[in-house]
């Protein structure tokens, strides 16, 4: 996990939300209404918004607590992973450092992929890191992912990425040589990446899936700042993005097992543009927004409505509909991009303009992370194996691997979502464009209260583009979304405000 001694971490939203909801076709006589209350998770009641699918169900259980264990032990192995430590032949043979854990963890993906008949494409990004504040020298960098690719030719151009990081560090940020074990800081969330790599690579889904694990993060999010912008370089459609970082539960008395914090941005990034600080000889500059952007959002009230916002529901409900799978294990939204003074690798995606949020355990133990292992005072620091709650964890991948596969097999989100805006009514008119790809047997819109952090409601339209509802658009706020024939449901997608055509100009007479 990074940490920011002053980091201009921005939070702005890229919405697609609206308070507002739009008619249905006189035919849409049948419509099903559903209210969905906050589940009693002490008596395993499923979310009304959906039912669990068998096969992801069967693919949960083969999520093992036993292999995530071996997986970090083996990571911790490697003694110092910092993004500075040794990467040459020698000491990758030693089993020593940065670059030894980076074969380890491709010759780990070509094993799962050898299991699966070749179904994981094993990749590679490599580049050179210019020198920085907490890197001295040019520094080669590789991220190394694994491709699950999609079996539909249209829906596999959506892309979901599941990452940890796989560099760790100590005390000493130039320290390469003492050990830094980084058991939960981060072989907890590249285990969850690896394991979602194992038990998903047995099974098929319609959409693309990706298997990362980035080094740099400790130095400034390089690796996945790379990841991301070449990404963004190369036009490919990341549909959501789920970063992994600090998830190993650690065992503290006052640690809740029961909970992963999701975090997720309000504003959009991609609303500001961040200010640079003062360097040598260049005086600091202020960040700047995107006035219509920020006018339209504080109008309509979508600060809580971004993208990745709507990923966080996302991971919540999906936890709810799994909640068999799961126990008392629950995802928890917090309302920030991330902790104070900290940051990760899913900001570099939401820097790209992409969708994406941030899975960290409820409780953090500061003296075991980023320290050099040792004990004064009584108090032993490092970040070791023994503080890992490894069901903990298997439950983080568990609620990864659902997210991922109820994502990867449903069909992608209605376009062009609008709310007639265009006069005074009490009534509600919503209407959209088609699903680019995928098996749509239904369109729902959802709803919820302003003051409400969860969809409460929804309700069928069918296979219509339209919906009109007996409800005030002052009063909720509504979003779409598009869901297969076996439930499998899309982001869902605020509606915007439908502006009025142009009209035309006339030529005098």
């Amino acid at each position: 996990m990074l940490t920011f001694s002053r980091r201009a971490v921005v939070f702005a939203i890229f919405t697609l939300v609206s308070l507002c909801v739009a008619p249905a076709s006189a035919q849409s006589n049948v419509m099903s209404q559903k209210r969905a209350s906050r589940p009693d998770r002490s008596k395993g009641v499923q979310s009304e918004f959906g039912a669990a699918d068998p096969e992801i169900a069967s693919m949960l259980k083969d999520v093992s607590a036993d292999h995530i264990k071996a997986t970090i032990e083996k990571l911790v192995s490697f003694g110092n992973r910092s993004t500075l430590s040794a990467q040459d032949d020698a000491s990758i043979a030693a089993g020593k450092g940065i670059g030894a854990a980076r074969e380890w963890i491709k010759s780990e993906f070509e094993r799962y992929s050898k299991d699966c008949g070749g179904c994981l494409e094993v990749k590679t990004d490599d580049f050179m890191q210019p020198p920085s504040r907490r890197v001295k020298d040019p520094t080669r960098l590789i991220n190394v992912y694994a491709v699950l690719k999609g079996t539909d030719p249209e829906s596999a151009k959506r892309i979901y990425v599941v990452s940890g990081h796989y560099d760790s560090r100590n005390t000493d940020n130039f320290n390469t040589t003492d050990p830094a074990p980084g058991a939960n800081d981060d072989a907890s969330g590249t285990a969850v990446s690896l394991e979602c790599a194992r038990v998903m690579s047995k099974h098929k889904f319609p959409a693309t899936v990706i298997f990362l694990t980035v080094p740099g993060e400790e130095q400034g999010l390089y690796g996945s700042k790379h990841f991301a912008d070449m990404a963004k370089k190369e036009d490919w459609n990341i549909d959501a993005m789920l970063n992994n970082d600090i998830v190993g539960g650690n065992k503290d008395p006052q640690q809740n097992p029961d909970i992963v914090r999701v975090f997720s941005e309000g504003i959009p990034t991609t609303v500001l543009t961040p200010g640079t600080p003062a360097s040598a000889g260049t005086p600091a500059t202020p960040g700047t927004a995107d006035a219509t952007k920020v006018r339209q959002i504080r109008s309509l009230g979508l600060e809580d409505d971004s993208a990745s916002r709507q990923l966080a529901r996302y991971v919540l409900q999906t936890g709810q509909i799994y909640s068999a799978s799961l126990g008392s294990f629950s995802p928890q939204m917090i309302y920030r991009q991330d902790r104070y003074l900290r940051g990760g690798d899913h900001t570099s995606f939401n820097e790209a303009g992409y969708t994406a949020v941030r899975f960290t355990e409820y409780r953090e133990d500061f003296n075991h992370q980023h320290q050099t292992p040792r004990t004064e005072n009584g108090i032993e620091y490092g970040d070791w194996p023994k503080y890992v709650d490894f069901d903990y964890v298997a439950n983080v991948a568990r609620i990864n691997a659902a997210t991922l596969a109820s994502l990867a097999s449903a069909p992608a989100e209605p376009a062009n979502v609008k709310i007639e805006t265009l006069k005074l009514e009490n009534g509600t008119d919503l209407m959209w464009s088609a699903s680019s790809d995928g098996d749509v047997a239904q369109y729902q819109v959802l709803w919820r209260d302003t003051d409400s952090s969860r969809w409460q409601h929804l309700q069928s339209v069918g296979t219509e583009l339209k919906a009109h509802l007996d409800i005030s658009k002052d009063n909720v706020f509504f979003a779409v979304r598009a869901v297969d024939s076996k439930g499998h449901a899309s982001l869902p997608v605020v509606p915007l405000p439908e502006t009025r055509p142009a009209q035309p100009t006339r030529t005098p007479e």
